[in-house]
């Protein structure tokens, strides 16, 4: 299976579980719920921008195509919505998957990527 293959396999599974995690979420009665919003940095928005991030670097440069890039992208921005609406805000994530994963790779966090990019919780 060429790299492209696996990528796209792993993009296709993680664009799924968003789908999913966005149709079963249910507000949290007595906001914030900082464990369920972690949980979806750290199940969903942190390994899509982890995946950008293993296929653009260590010599790979994978291309994904555009189809294949929109899915990874909208699923972390419907993650990113997610952990938001756990803190009770409402966010139209619009996050470029690439401006993520810099702020993954200058903060090696993706609860701080999360807060920096939806502002949520205030800083």
């Amino acid at each position: 299976m060429t790299a492209e293959a696996r990528f796209a396999e792993r993009i296709e599974d993680l664009a799924d579980r968003a789908t999913a995690d966005c149709a079963a979420f249910e507000p949290p009665a007595d906001p914030p719920d900082e464990q369920q919003a972690m949980s979806y940095l750290r199940d969903g928005a942190g390994p899509a921008v982890s995946l950008y991030v293993e296929a653009r670097t260590g010599g790979l440069m994978v291309h994904f195509p555009p189809d294949q890039y929109h899915a990874l992208e909208n699923a972390m921005n419907d993650w990113f919505e997610l952990y938001a609406a756990c803190y009770g805000v409402d966010v139209d994530a619009d996050v470029a998957l690439r401006k993520a994963a810099e702020l993954l790779i200058d903060t090696h966090n993706i609860k701080d990527v999360a807060q920096i990019l939806t502002g949520v919780p205030e800083r």
